[in-house]
């Protein structure tokens, strides 16, 4: 008998360490294949993509001269492209401006305007802290209702899922990596956790504020 209830102790340790395992899956892989099932189809390169108004520029870290890192660099030269194009009419490049000293949006706006974009063709959200609030300030302050987001092919998907949740009409352009390094594709299945979690919790972005125009100038302007 004892031992009866020995065996029956040990198959519910493991039963509940199975069942304990099977959420951990859940959890972790659920989110990311969430957002994968969502952006099906929506994902081109720069070459094939299709044309939107506007293309929203995530930021993607600077050096110590306050110029792009290489990762932000490729985003930049993607976007130029599909300017060049005539894919995109407008660019809200959004990033973090947090510090006095650390201005990802002037970085990017200086490296398109060096490259021949008009200056009134780029538009600046100096809030854009990660990619959830880039999305919704996009819709909620700039007005965007249709564009192209630009960034890395592993933070494509996870980028157009936010955009799409935030009520944006969009298709993502995946910039090449510049590197091998794993880190970030293993990253994202965290990331597309807290993803789906401020999507289903609708959070607020750090900053929200007043409608602003750049973008409904950046368009009308020839």
């Amino acid at each position: 008998m004892a031992r009866i209830r020995q065996f029956l102790g040990r198959r519910r340790v493991k039963v509940a360490l199975g069942v304990l395992l099977g959420l951990g899956l859940l959890i972790g892989a659920g989110p990311y294949l969430w957002i994968r099932f969502a952006t099906a189809g929506k994902i081109h390169t720069a070459a094939d993509a299709p044309a939107a108004p506007v293309a929203i520029v995530l930021g993607a870290g600077l050096n110590a001269d306050g110029s792009p890192k290489p990762y932000l660099r490729v985003r930049l030269e993607d976007t130029l492209r599909l300017y060049r194009d005539g894919k995109i009419r407008a660019i809200l490049v959004s990033g973090d401006h947090g510090q006095i000293e650390y201005d990802e949006v002037a970085a990017m706006t200086a490296w398109l305007t060096e490259h021949d974009v008009p200056a009134d063709k780029v538009v600046a959200d100096h809030a854009g802290f990660d990619t959830y609030d880039s999305c919704v300030r996009a819709y909620k302050i700039f007005g965007v209702r249709h564009a192209l987001v630009v960034t890395q092919e592993f933070h494509v998907r996870r980028a157009v899922f936010l955009c799409q949740e935030a009520g944006i009409d969009v298709s993502g352009v995946g910039s090449p990596a510049p590197d091998n390094d794993t880190r970030y594709q293993v990253r994202e299945v965290p990331a597309a956790i807290k993803a789906t979690l401020d999507v289903v919790v609708d959070a607020n972005p750090k900053y929200l504020g007043r409608h602003e125009t750049g973008v409904d100038r950046a368009l009308s302007a020839p």
